[in-house]
């Protein structure tokens, strides 16, 4: 009786059925609301992720390499790196010039930040004659779109002088147009469709959107004439397009497969409508917050909705089955209504509570990982604020209305062999309460055995898409002209357009500060290939031409622009430049050698008619950095592991590796999701405890959480899915879960046991009741993450391996948790009650 003030404490559900138009009239208000909301919402592939990055140019005049190196960039960088906010400094020494590139940690003022910059490196004593300049990069900033300018009548120089009066200032005015970039005139040159052309390139700005930046300039383009076509080379748009409504394909199927499962186990059409129309609801009131915040519907957000079905439809099940079961007892609609959501009124919310628990510090983490998971953390944990009120206001109104009491309601008939079921699981959980240390022994060893497997699954940062879409990067000789790179891109290009899958080869060169040495080649391929993009890569690098003094390499195009188009990237750190070059060229050699890399190329120690030019610098140290893509079967933990041991056969001492690349970031992952990890679980801990107001209950219930990450590396393995970031949100919402089926279990057991039952009276009749909405919930689930682990629609590679980890973990924890948890329970009740219990 104590605990009845607290459950009603809880129980909306009273001013709900007291207040009934009031509460129509709210959730309608809600569903307008969202459905404006959504309006606003703009499809992207990832959130906003800013690299802030200051530079500092500098030159001295008749200055050779290692002068300018002493003179100007030891001074600056050495100066800059005790500047708050630095995260890493990287330079580059040149005869003359020198390029000190500062990293700045997420969330700081890059403005700021510059004006800084500028006043510290004035105020240092550098030669006599140096000039500097500070630019402001953020490399967020990208070519959402490119056109190349073709005419039957202008020749190139014609069409440049059209271009930078008509087209460039007709562009830039579109809104969230940064600036447009006129190509293949001056030191750069272009080339579409085997012929040499012009292009304009269309940067958009750090938070414009790709799609919506991209439509307006296809407008302002149409609505241009004259003598010059302007034919799409490049495009952002087309990909992010085609993988965002394959995720909506996905959520809509989700959505229909978890409402159809739920039906069987209800066994009534009115029921199963009241629990299918939380959804809506729910989704409608979550875009309102999704616009409150900003939030665009990426992949990230779109996942989130997706994940969230199961939880959404959780709350709604829970109260309409317990109001289903009271009516089936002959209780009156209102009456039921009242007595079943006041007996459940504190579960849902609990439960509620630790998802919430589960997902804020997800939210609130810092840098890169924050910027990435904030979207995701955020949107959850609306969406089950919102599904509970929904589930505890909007549900039990619409139930009490359409469902019957008594005779006049069906008996639950969807499975005729439920009897059976419960019979036996009701004989499974007093055998395991007999057998409680063998029960808990099988349980330590399921989970030993899925910790076990965790070194054997691939890991890697994001998985490779097969976007139909890449870039062949070259480098030639330090001081070749654009002539000369421009033969080199020729010649590639027809080893490239030989391949009847490319549809099309956008070539650009010297379009990198004028670096006339390098270029890049775009390859959009058939969208009717039979091949995958990665496997077309493979062939491709075997037809390239082999041109001395030039490196090609094949590389994905970058999700989010950090400065590195390769997974593969290690600065070899070390003083002394002879050491450093033979020692750079040892290991480069080595790993050429290993089939697993591929395109393996040196930078930073460049050399011109066997004269040093270029020297670079990471934190203060000299350094040549190595990078490398990897065949599709080789991970790049297993990649690090090789380069690792190959370094201590072939380094001369003194020489040492800093790794950076997605070796950095699954480092950077893994790192901050032990530390949310934890305070995720600790949430959860001081939730539970406030809310029972015991450690008993929260302790018996966080057992659940280990079993969840047995099924979760058991899927993982056996479908060799890679463990990386986007797993990791699996991992996380697993956490909040099956939190839900074990408070739901462990508090009715408290509620019989208040009631007078023993332990294990009131175990054995809690397990069976509350098997329904456990398996409900399970397979609603995990139904709706079937269309997303298919891996079906383009961005299916990013979207499976977290669908494959939910549904593993709760496969386990929801079979292992109804025996294991109950099991805990009596012992932990036979040890307060200072019983033994073997």
């Amino acid at each position: 009786m104590a605990e009845t003030p607290l459950r009603e404490r809880f129980n909306i559900s009273r001013l709900a059925l007291k207040y009934p138009w009031l509460t129509v009239g709210f959730w309608l208000a809600v569903s307008i609301g969202g459905a404006v909301s959504f309006t606003s919402l703009k499809y992207a592939l990832f959130p906003d992720i800013t690299f802030p990055v200051v530079v500092v140019n500098s030159t001295l005049a008749a200055s050779d390499v290692e002068r300018t190196e002493a003179q100007l960039t030891r001074p600056i960088e050495q100066r800059l790196r005790r500047m708050t906010g630095v995260d890493k400094v990287r330079s580059s020494s040149y005869p003359g010039h020198s390029v000190v590139s500062l990293s700045l940690a997420v969330g700081t003022d890059p403005a700021a930040a510059s004006r800084e910059v500028r006043a510290v490196v004035g105020a240092l004593s550098l030669p006599v004659g140096t000039r500097f300049e500070v630019v402001q990069v953020n490399l967020n900033e990208s070519a959402v779109v490119s056109y190349a300018l073709e005419s039957d009548t202008a020749n190139l120089t014609a069409l440049a002088g059209i271009a930078r009066s008509e087209i460039v200032p007709a562009l830039e005015k579109v809104p969230g147009v940064l600036k447009v970039t006129l190509l293949g005139s001056g030191e750069s040159a272009v080339r579409l469709g085997g012929r040499d052309a012009l292009a304009v390139q269309v940067i958009k700005r750090e938070n414009a959107n790709a799609l919506v930046v991209a439509r307006q300039v296809q407008q302002q383009i149409d609505r241009l004439h004259g003598r010059f076509r302007l034919v799409l080379a490049a495009t952002q748009a087309d990909y992010i397009r085609e993988a965002s409504l394959a995720t909506v394909e996905a959520l809509a199927l989700a959505i229909a497969l978890s409402v159809l499962v739920i039906f069987p186990f209800l066994g009534n059409w009115r029921a199963t409508l009241i629990s299918a129309l939380a959804i809506p609801t729910s989704l409608l009131g979550t875009f309102i917050v999704m616009a409150l915040f900003g939030f665009n519907l990426e992949t990230i957000t779109l996942l989130a909705l997706a994940l969230v079905i199961g939880i959404i439809i959780d709350d709604a099940i829970v109260d309409v089955e317990n109001i289903a079961r009271h009516l089936e007892d002959g209780e009156p609609p209102a009456q039921a209504a009242i007595a079943a959501t006041d007996e459940i009124g504190l579960t849902v919310t609990a439960a509620t509570l630790t998802v919430v628990a589960v997902f804020l510090p997800v939210g609130l983490m810092g840098g890169v990982l924050g910027q990435f998971f904030r979207p995701f953390g955020l949107t959850v944990s609306a969406a089950v604020i919102t599904s509970l009120l929904v589930a505890r206001t909007l549900s039990p109104l619409l139930a009490s209305r359409w469902l019957k009491s008594g005779t006049q309601q069906p008996k639950f008939s969807g499975f005729p062999f439920w009897p059976q079921v419960i019979e036996r699981y009701r004989r499974l959980l007093a055998w395991s309460l007999d057998h409680r240390l063998g029960v808990l022994g099988i349980a330590l060893a399921s989970f030993l055995g899925g910790v076990a497997l965790i070194p054997l699954i691939p890991k890697g940062f994001i998985p490779h898409l097969d976007r139909g879409e890449f870039n062949v990067n070259y480098t030639g000789e330090l001081g070749s002209s654009i002539f000369e790179s421009r033969r080199v891109a020729v010649e590639i290009e027809a080893a490239i357009r030989r391949f009847p899958e490319v549809q099309s080869v956008f070539t650009t060169i010297g379009a990198s500060g004028g670096q006339t040495h390098r270029g890049t080649l775009y390859v959009r391929l058939r969208a009717d290939r039979k091949v995958k993009t990665f496997d077309f890569q493979d062939t491709l690098r075997a037809r390239l031409p082999r041109l001395a003094e030039v490196d090609i390499s094949v590389d994905d195009i970058p999700f989010i622009e950090n400065g590195s188009q390769k997974p593969v990237e290690v600065a070899i750190l070390g003083e002394d430049l002879s050491l450093l070059n033979r020692g750079a060229l040892a290991l480069k050699d080595r790993l050429t050698s290993k089939s697993g890399f591929v395109d393996v190329a040196l930078s930073g120690a460049g050399q011109y008619l066997g004269e040093q030019v270029e020297i670079s610098h990471l934190n203060g140290r000299r350094a040549i950095y190595l990078t490398s893509n990897l065949n599709h079967g080789l991970t790049i933990n297993e990649a690090t592991a090789q380069i690792e041991a190959a370094a201590r056969a072939v380094l001369p001492a003194g020489l040492r590796l800093s790794f950076g690349g997605d070796t950095e970031n699954v480092s950077n992952v893994f790192g901050g999701f032990a530390l949310t990890l934890a305070l995720s679980v600790g949430c959860i801990l001081a939730v539970l405890i406030a809310l029972f107001r015991s450690w008993v209950e929260p302790l018996v219930i966080v057992l659940a959480l280990p079993l969840a990450i047995v099924g979760a590396m058991v899927a993982q393995f056996v479908t060799h899915s890679e463990f990386g970031m986007i797993s990791v949100i699996g991992i996380i919402f697993l956490l909040g879960l099956v939190n839900k089926n074990a408070i739901i279990l462990v508090d009715y057991i408290n509620q019989l046991r208040s009631r007078g039952l023993s332990t294990r009276e009131a175990i054995l009749q809690a397990g069976p009741i509350r098997l329904r909405p456990i398996l409900m919930t399970t397979a609603a689930a995990i139904l709706g993450m079937v269309p997303i682990a298919l891996g079906l629609g383009a961005g299916a590679e990013l979207r499976s391996p977290m669908a494959i980890a939910i549904i593993g973990g709760l496969l386990t924890s929801t079979l292992l948790s109804l025996i294991v948890v109950p099991v805990a329970d009596s012992l932990i009740a036979d040890l307060r009650a200072g019983k033994y219990f073997f």
